[in-house]
Order: structure tokens, then C-alpha cells, then sequence
């Protein structure tokens, strides 16, 4: 046990947490639970916190009725492998029976469940990630580095990386995940080598939990380097192929820090990719990305119409119409990116708010008004009404219906049955 302690912490006073460790401790006695991993890492980096797991040496079985017994809700999540999920005051808390493993394969693990904290850091991916902590508040470094790492930026296995990397080929994408948000300074050298080494091996494993890994990595505050030690190792390329450069994407990060915008995993990954709507088709395959996440990269690397800082109000409109403000948006980031952003940047802000301020009209002619034309149901239809449109934008989106239905007339008159 250190002899530091980190509480209370205000995330462990909250009433509906102090429920979930009180119900806990009425079935195992102190000391039964335990808060571990990414709770205790962010708060001693100083760093937000979103879940609030927990560690116990009681049974899913036990910590199932310890919570019923309480009034709580238990959903077992997990239960195979030791986890349920307490809701307390509508709260979700991860609950996992302390484990170590009896065998695995590089994608999934046959546990026991264990009543020895120092078993289950063991198993664990990296130091900063098997720190506990108790009700009170008292610190648990079962590795001896744990705490060190937190505080110093460090991204460390525990125990021999090549070990760990096997027990699960996807923790090579965590070292990189966990180092861009929260590694500093080097790497650690030894995990470079392992995740160099066994990088093929990712290949084996399902795309959804890789695609998983991947954007959270691309969410954290600036993962360019981690990208960088991606590419050297060779773990990039291996996972997505048809990445060329970083050069865009690097800029696209810069962009984003420096203008103020919101961090965006989606466009970030669009960004990878060469402006080739197949290339982004083929990523979207291969790493089983949602419908709607799909459909924006491959928008987003469109080539036509082409984007350029030299853009007219008149010429951007049309973009924006034929694109929608969303992809207009994206494609002006991602040329932004591509172009040396700080030459023309006036230019491409200027882009971005008349997407933002800038609301497509609606084309004022109805399939009615076209029929009362004299055009006969049918294709004709359709087409007159496309040849008015595009008369339409031509006119940079005339507001005069009258002059709309006018051009209807001509176009009418002229056509031949």
C-alpha cells in the first residue's frame, strides 16, 4: 500500500457513489471494494473524470445480490467475466470481481476469479491503470510505478510487454490510445518494440474493436505524436493501409487548436485518407464503420465540387447547396489542412461562417405548378423541374417566385412533345 491518499475526492463523496460501496461492504465487510483504474489515474493527473469503476472481492453473484439487497439496480454486463453494472441514482458503476487468467489467445481470456489485489494488477495493461483506492481514500500501488507513471506522463506495461501484447494483440492500440492522452515526453522503449513486433497480429481481431480504439485515439486533445510512433513502428500502416501522409492530418489538428473548434474524431479520420471517395469506402469496410460515419468520411474526401480558398460567396453557395453545410464544412477543414493553412486562413473562415450562416433555400417550384405548366406527368417532370432548378442556382437561388414560374412558362412552351 502507498502511503498517499488522494480523498475524498469529490467523485467519491457523491452520495449515489457512497450507496454503491456502503451496499458493497454490508455483504463483504471494509475493504471489500476498491476504486481502480482510470478514476484513480485522472485524479492524481489532474484530469476529468468520466467513469467510476470498482474492484471487489466479492463474487458477480454476491455484488449482484449486495446491490438488490441495497435497492440498487444490477445489470450483469459482463458477468462471465466478473463485471456487473450497479445504477445508482441513474449513475452507471462498472463492478469487477478481482480476476487473474487461466488462458488466452491474444483476443479473449478464460478467467478465475481471485480474492488477491495482487493477482488482479497482474493482469492489468499498464501500471497507472492497477492503482486502487479504498473508501477512505488510501492509495494502493501494487506495482510499485503505478503512481509514478500517473504524475510523470509515463505509458508503461506491466510486467514484459511482449507478455501482456500477447495475452491481448489490441493493447497494442491501447499503448497508443492511452499515450495520446496521456503520455509526455518518450515513449517507453520496450513497448515500442513490442507493439513493432507483434503488430501483425492485430490484423486477427474483430474491426469493431479496433475501429473502438482507433477513435478514441483520434478524440484526444492532440494525438499527433502518438500517430507519428504509430507510422514508425509500422502498427499504422498495418491497420489502415491506404493512410499515405500524416502531413494533413497534422495540420488538421492545428488547425482545430488554433481556431478554437471542436475536437472531431470523424473528420480527423477523413483526413488520413487520400481524397478518393474508394479509398474511404474501403476504410469504412475495413474498420466496420456505422452508416453515418461512413457516408461523412466518404463526403468529406469527395473531389467534386472542388474547394478552394478563392471561392466566390456566389460559388461557395452552390457548394453548400449541392453538399449540404455539414460536408461543405468539412471539405473547406480538410482543404484548409492540405493547402498551408496559415497563408489563406482569412479566406477559409470566411468560407466556414457563410456555411454557418447560410441556409440552403428551398427550390419554390412544386411538382404541381410544374403539371399546371402544361408539362404531362411522368420523366417530363422530373426533368423540367431540373432544368429550372438549375437555372435557378444560377441565379444564385432568386428569391422571385414569380420569376421562377416565368422561366417554368418558357421552358414549358418550348418543349416538344
Amino acid at each position: 500500500m502507498s502511503s498517499e491518499t488522494i480523498g475524498p475526492a469529490p467523485w467519491m463523496t457523491l452520495p449515489k457513489t457512497q450507496a454503491v460501496i456502503a451496499a458493497l461492504e454490508a455483504r463483504g465487510g471494509p475493504g471489500c471494494a476498491r476504486f481502480v483504474g482510470g478514476c484513480v489515474r485522472n485524479t492524481l493527473m489532474g484530469k476529468p473524470i468520466d467513469d467510476i469503476d470498482i474492484a471487489t472481492t466479492l463474487t458477480p453473484d454476491a455484488v449482484i445480490a449486495a446491490l438488490e439487497q441495497a435497492g440498487l439496480r444490477a445489470i450483469p454486463t459482463g458477468i462471465d467475466h466478473g463485471t456487473v453494472t450497479a445504477l445508482s441514482a441513474g449513475r452507471p458503476y462498472e463492478i469487477t470481481t478481482l480476476r487473474k487468467d487461466v488462458e488466452t489467445d491474444g483476443r479473449r481470456a478464460v478467467v478465475a476469479f481471485t480474492d488477491d489485489w495482487s493477482e488482479d494488477a497482474q493482469r492489468r495493461d499498464f501500471r497507472f491503470n492497477t492503482l486502487y483506492v479504498d473508501a477512505e481514500g488510501r492509495l494502493y500501488d501494487p506495482t510499485g510505478e503505478g503512481v509514478s507513471d500517473a504524475r510523470d506522463g509515463k505509458v508503461v506495461f506491466v510486467g514484459d510487454p511482449m507478455t501482456r501484447i500477447r495475452e491481448d494483440y489490441l493493447r497494442i492500440l491501447r499503448f497508443f490510445r492511452f499515450q495520446a492522452w496521456y503520455g509526455r515526453g518518450e515513449a517507453d522503449p520496450a513497448a515500442l518494440a513490442a507493439c513493432e513486433a507483434l503488430r501483425d497480429r492485430l490484423l486477427g481481431g474483430t474491426a469493431e474493436r479496433l475501429q473502438k480504439e482507433l477513435m478514441k485515439m483520434l478524440a484526444a486533445e492532440d494525438p499527433r505524436s502518438a500517430f507519428r510512433l504509430m507510422a514508425a513502428t509500422g502498427v499504422l500502416p498495418t491497420i489502415l493501409p491506404s493512410v499515405e501522409s500524416l502531413a494533413r492530418f497534422e495540420a488538421l489538428v492545428a488547425i482545430e487548436t488554433e481556431q478554437l473548434f471542436e475536437i472531431d474524431p470523424v473528420l480527423r479520420l477523413a483526413a488520413l485518407i487520400p481524397d478518393d471517395a474508394e479509398a474511404a469506402g474501403r476504410l469504412a469496410e475495413r474498420l466496420r464503420l456505422p452508416n453515418a460515419v461512413r457516408d461523412r468520411v466518404v463526403e468529406a474526401v469527395g473531389q467534386e465540387p472542388r474547394i478552394v480558398s478563392w471561392m466566390s460567396p456566389r460559388e461557395a453557395r452552390r457548394a453548400v447547396y449541392a453538399l449540404g453545410q455539414g460536408a461543405f464544412s468539412d471539405r473547406i477543414k480538410l482543404a484548409w489542412a492540405g493547402s498551408g493553412r496559415d497563408s489563406t486562413a482569412p479566406q477559409w473562415r470566411a468560407l466556414l461562417a457563410l456555411a454557418e450562416t447560410w441556409t440552403p433555400p428551398a427550390f419554390p417550384l412544386s411538382g404541381e405548378e410544374i403539371l399546371k405548366a402544361g408539362v404531362p406527368k411522368g420523366p417530363m417532370v422530373g426533368e423540367v423541374r431540373r432544368e429550372i432548378e438549375l437555372w435557378w442556382i444560377d441565379q444564385d437561388f432568386i428569391e422571385d417566385k414569380f420569376s421562377a414560374i416565368e422561366r417554368l412558362k418558357a421552358v414549358a412552351q418550348g418543349m416538344v412533345y
